[in-house]
This record gives structure tokens, sequence and C-alpha cells, in this order.
């Protein structure tokens, strides 16, 4: 017989943040155990409900005992299990009776071969497990499994035991139908019992009449919605009236309707302002405070600027919300107040004025202050600039560089460390700086996410990537190199941006090269000098104290240049698959480490082109053919080809061949048309299968044997130019 199965922990409030993964998870895992135990039928359908106090799942069609199964018990070799006249030898008696049998099923033994070896089997029946004992097992399962990142450690009623939980649990409830499972969990006893909102409740508590009638009860009864992705539904539906009569737009966040929806059991959406004067303040900083503190959800007008109204999800719903909402009003009020201060303050002071603090601000203990790296970016950033754009973006690169760390000392950023970089284009512009500069000071963080937006100008592209270089070879010179899943200092990130950058804005830069000139700044001595002179004149002009220890110079190992390199293109590589391209497609491309990333996908794009050639599969094979005979070849290969030495018709042909072809692949292949320079390729099939169909290439002939090798280097480097071929054979 089956029946719908409802069970409950009612708790204290749980985490916001991780409250859907939780009850998610709860009841995936106690579905899961009981499938495995046979108590619940594979197409039961399974309900999550999830609220601030609880966790439950319903579980159709669950039975009150397990059906009976067959099981076959492997228990020993039958030369050990049986003496020479076929009675049980003493090993087989012992783990008969361990099974709860006697010798009296010898005679039923099953012999069957298990490999080579003939062995006896014992078949039984299983009495299935009941559902009392199956969702006691489940429920502690559960609960060492949950997805808990810190568990809290409380006493249980009695004063002397203690259990551990994410929340302390207050109530269990276990119904199958109508009937009560009697469990024990947490140190309760299950039952049918459970507690409706705290304020709003008809009835408290609420006694469940069965599994089915929870959801219904906890409505009706106890002003609950239980389910999570109800509620999310009806806060959406509450959003979208409001904003209709207010005409107003809300700022998509879905990871703060999560976060409210897991605050609240009834949800009331609400409209508050606040005054008007606050709006002087840059919204970004608005936006946040309302956000992060008040769990608010700020407005935008028909222009897309930041209204003074906001959105509150309430989880009472008096008659007159009045209260509620001057309430809300006087408290963004206040922390809007801060913001104003903050920003206030901060404007008394240039950017300038605040660069030398960085010197008291500590980077890493092996790399020194944000002051001394300041030195190496705006450097990086200088020499980027010129090659990018001469003098005048070199100089404004270098002045982006100097200020971009500045608003890292002002209150703003103090109190919402999230605004690094945006607070500093405000203060830029107020300060009526250049405003490429200003806004390359907000965008030398980009992207700063999978997807983010790059860099908005040349400026912005320069300092980003001097940034972001110089952390990554600085942390690769001192060993911090990620490992595994740890990466404290988001060096994949860092090289997943550039990477970016360097495609997408298609820079002309030779990542060697460019690497290698990270490093020489780093290197360069005068530089560090330079910090060091100014480090101590700063101190002095503010009268302070110079007890001033310095980092030791150190140069940048030439084996931590490499593997930033590889680094780099094990991200790239990853990063290709991730778009799309099949794993040869971007061995084919990356094995020949180009050096200028912005042809990456102009070369991929010609590799998916020649790969759709009928002549592709023969070329590929030939390709990988001749990588293999090349490996294998003793000593150096010759570069020219002697006509003289070529006898076979075969071979002449595609001499003759790879002649005519090498102008017409060299031309499109400078040109930057990579499809017609592997396209031309096709024309080589049928030299090269004649070719390979009637030449011996190791022959005994030493000359002969060293010029066809030729022919062959010849033929590799003018199909492998784009990419190594050799990687799409098969």
């Amino acid at each position: 017989m089956t029946q719908n199965l409802l069970v409950e922990l009612l708790v204290e409030e749980l985490p916001p943040k991780s409250l859907k993964q939780l009850g998610d998870s709860f009841a995936q895992l106690l579905a899961a155990s009981l499938k495995t135990q046979g108590l619940m039928n594979q197409d039961a359908v399974v309900t999550t409900y999830a609220t601030p106090r609880r966790l439950a799942v319903h579980i159709s069609n669950v039975a009150a005992q397990a059906a009976d199964k067959a099981v076959t018990q492997k228990l020993m070799p039958v030369a050990v299990g049986l003496d020479a006249q076929g009675q049980a030898t003493p090993p087989l008696l012992k783990k008969l009776g361990s099974l709860g049998v006697n010798a009296s099923v010898v005679p039923q033994l099953k012999h069957a071969l298990d490999g080579k070896t003939e062995t006896l089997f014992w078949d039984s029946i299983a009495t299935g497990i009941p559902l009392t004992e199956g969702l006691q097992k489940a429920l502690q399962e559960v609960i060492a499994k949950l997805p808990i990142p810190k568990v809290m450690a409380y006493q249980l009623a009695d004063g002397w035991q203690s259990v551990n939980f994410v929340r302390p649990v207050h109530a269990l409830v276990a119904l199958h139908g109508a009937d009560i499972v009697s469990i024990n969990i947490l140190g309760l006893q299950a039952g049918r019992e459970t507690q409706g909102h705290r304020f709003e409740a008809k009835v408290n508590p609420i006694v469940l009449h069965n599994a089915d009638s929870y959801a219904q009860q906890l409505s009706t009864e106890g002003a609950v919605i239980a389910s999570f992705a109800e509620r999310r539904t009806e806060i959406t539906r509450q959003f979208t009236s409001a904003i209709a009569q207010e005409q107003l737009t809300l700022i998509d966040d879905d990871a703060l309707l999560d976060e409210v929806t897991a605050l609240v059991e009834h949800p009331n959406v609400l409209v508050g302002k606040f005054d008007v004067e606050f709006l002087q303040v840059p919204q970004e900083c608005l936006i946040l405070t309302m956000k992060a503190n008040q769990k608010y959800f700020p407005l935008l007008d028909a222009q897309g600027k930041l209204a003074n109204k906001f959105l509150l999800v309430s989880n009472i719903r008096p008659t007159n919300p009045a209260q509620v909402i001057a309430g809300n009003e006087r408290v963004i009020r206040s922390r809007l107040a801060d913001a104003k201060f903050f920003f206030d303050q901060d404007r008394k002071k240039t950017l300038a004025s605040r660069v030398p603090e960085l010197d008291k601000v500590i980077y890493h203990h092996k790399l020194g202050t944000q002051g001394l790296r300041i030195h190496y970016v705006r450097a990086i950033a200088k020499l980027i600039g010129e090659q990018l754009g001469g003098d005048a973006l070199a100089n404004q690169a270098y002045e982006a560089a100097t200020l971009a760390k500045a608003d890292l000392l002002t209150g703003m950023v103090g109190e919402f460390p999230e605004l690094q970089g945006i607070m500093g284009r405000y203060y830029a512009q107020h300060e009526g700086l250049d405003g490429e500069v200003a806004f390359a000071i907000e965008d030398h963080y980009r992207p700063r996410f999978s997807g983010d937006a790059l860099p908005r100008n040349q400026v912005g592209i320069c300092v980003a990537l001097a940034d972001k270089l110089e952390t990554l070879m600085n942390m690769f010179g001192i060993g911090e190199i990620p490992t595994g899943d740890k990466d404290p200092f988001a060096l994949r990130r860092h090289a997943l941006s550039v990477i970016r950058i360097l495609i997408e804005k298609d820079l002309p830069f030779e990542l060697n090269a460019l690497i290698g000139e990270v490093a020489g700044v780093i290197d360069n001595q005068n530089i560090r000098n330079q910090w060091t002179d100014d480090n101590i004149e700063n101190r002095r002009r503010s009268g302070e104290k110079i007890e001033f220890v310095g980092v030791a110079h150190r140069r940048i190992p030439r084996e931590s240049h490499e593997q930033l390199l590889a680094f780099i293109y094990e991200r790239l590589a990853g990063n290709l698959r991730e778009q799309g391209y099949t794993a040869q497609e971007v061995d084919a491309v990356l094995s020949l480490n180009p050096q200028q990333l912005s042809d990456i996908p102009k070369r991929l794009a010609a590799v998916r082109a020649f790969a759709a050639l009928p002549e592709a599969i023969s070329l590929a094979a030939a390709n990988k053919r001749v990588s293999n005979i090349l490996k294998k070849s003793e000593g150096s290969i010759h570069e020219e080809v002697s006509t003289k030495l070529l006898q076979e018709e075969a071979e002449q042909v595609l001499y003759q061949t790879l002649t005519t072809l090498l102008p017409e692949t060299e031309k499109a292949f400078a040109t930057g048309n990579y499809i017609a320079s592997l396209q031309a390729l096709a024309k080589l099939k049928l030299p090269v299968d004649t070719f390979f169909d009637h030449v011996m290439v190791n022959v005994e002939d030493k000359s002969l044997r060293n010029n066809r090798l030729a022919l062959l280097k010849q033929l590799q480097q003018t199909m492998n130019r784009v990419a190594d071929l050799s990687k799409l054979a098969t």
C-alpha cells in the first residue's frame, strides 16, 4: 500500500542566502535515500517546501514497507565450502550461521562459476524495510549530507544532550497519509503539529490532517506560503503591480530576490521613498546601500535614472501599512545620510593627494605596498600606451594608472568596497580631470567577472592590461601559482581578462614579448629607487618619523615567465572550448603557440572551414604521418630541397605543386586571410597521396633520404602555418 509522505523540520530562522539550496538538497537527498531503500516509486513526485522557519518535502506514492526482493549471496569456493563427500566444512557452516541459516540449506546452495572458480551461492528472499526504519535511516543520512557551511551545537530540552544542525530544530512532522511515522531525529519525536506565521497565523499550533493538507493548511490557518517558488512568484507579481502604479522600472536582481524570498513567509510589497536631495550622491552608492544593507529594490525613472522611491518586502500585512513604510523610510534616511556624508567628505581631498598614502597600504608581504605597485603599473601602462597610441595615449595612461587606486583610501570605498573604481571615476570628474582618464580609473578593474564589459576607451585598456599583467607577473614571480581550486588572488580571472582584452579589442601585441616587457619593468631597479625616494620624501613632508624598511629588490625568474605563458594558454584553451570549439580545433591552433591572441578566432574559423573540405581527412592524416617521420629522423634536416635529387615522378610533382602553391598561401597568410591560406592546401591532396604511394623516404642512400626529408619538412611548414593540421587526424 502506498500513500503520500510529508516530512518537515521546524527550525529557527535559517540563513537566507542558502535557504533555497538547503530546501532543494533536503528534498533530493531524502527522496534519493527512500528510492534506494525501495520505499519510493520511480515515478513519484517530489515537492520541495522551504521558508525561513522550515524545511519540508512532500513525496507521492511512498510504500509503508518496501517489497521483498530476491538476494543472491556469494559464499565461498566449492573447494573450500564442501569436503570430498559433499558435506559442509566448518568455514561454510560459520558463514551460513552469520546469515541466520543452518546446514540444512546446504543442498539448496547454487554452484556457479565466479571467473574460473566454481563457487557456492545462497539465494534467499530479503524482507523489505518498513517505512519507520527506512525514514529514520534516510533522515539521518540527509542531516549528515546537507550542504551546511557551519553547524550550530545546541542543547536539547533535557539540558544534557547536545546536537548539531544549521539552526536549532523545534519540531518534527512525519506523516504517511494521515498516520504519524514514529521516528526520532535530533532529539525530537515525530508528530503532526507545526507552527504558522509568528504574528499572523489564525491557529497555532497547526494540527495537520494528513500529508496532502500541508501547504493548504499553512496558507489558510498559518498565513504561510510554504513553497519557495510560489513565494518568489507572488513577490514578482506584487512588484509588477507596484511599478505599474508608480510608472517606474525595477532594477532586476535575481540574487536579491532569492534572498528576500528566503526572509519572508507572507510577502507584502510596499513602496517607500526618500528625500530628493540624496539623489545628488552617485546612484551606484544609493543602489548599493539600499540593496546590501536594507534588502530594498531601487526603482528607475523613464530616463534610466534612480528615482527617490524603492520597493520593500514586508513579512506582515497590517490593515494600514503606513507605520511599516515610515519605519523603513526612517532607516533608509540614516543610511543615505551616511553615504552623502562620505561623498561630501571625500571630495574635500583630491585623488592625487591620496596617492602618497598608498605607501602605507600593504599589497603583499613579499611585494611591498600599493604605492610601489602603482609605480610598476603606471610604467607598464605608459609602455602599452606608447605602442597603441604614441605619447598622448601613454601620458593619459600614466596619469590614470597613478590615480587608479587612490579611491581605496576614501570613506565611501571603505564603507562599500564594491564601489572601488566607480568612486574614483566620480571624484576624478568632480576634479575636472580628462574624461578618458576618469573612465579609465573605473574601467581598469574590467572585466571583473565572466561576461562583464571591457574597458570603454584606449586609456582604460592600457591601465587594465597593466594592472592585471603586473599582478600575474609579480605573483608568479614569488611562486603564488593557483593549484587545484585554490586561487586566493584570482589569477585565473586576471588571465582570462587579459585574454579577452587582447582578443576582443583586436590588439596587436605578441604575448611573449608583452610579458617580457612587464617582467622588465618589474626588474627595473630605477623604478624601485624612485618609489623609495618618493616614499621617504612624502613621509618627511608629513612630519612622520622615518623608520622605513623596503622590500628587497628581486628579479623575475625566467621560469616564472614561462609558467605564466603556459598558464595563460591553459586558460585560453579552456575558454575556447567553453565557446563551442572542439578540443581538436583548439589543440590544432594553440599547439603553434600563436603570439598574437587577436588572430586566434580567425585561425579557428579557418581550421573549421578546412575541416569541412572533402580533402581535409586525407591531408590531416598525411600531415600526422609527416610529423611522425620527421620526429624519428636522425640529425638535422636540410632547409633546401635539391631538384637534382628528385628522382621519382611523384616527388617531383609534389615539389612543383609546393613551389607553385607557396606564394599563394604566403600571401593569404600575410594578409590575415587564414581561410584562403588553408583552403589552398586542397590542391596538395593528390600529390601527397601519390608521394606516399610511390616514394620510400627512408632509403639507404643518405643524400636521397635527406632530400626527401627536406621535402617533407617544407610540406609540413607549408601546411602548418595557420594551425597544426596533424591534430585534426583521428
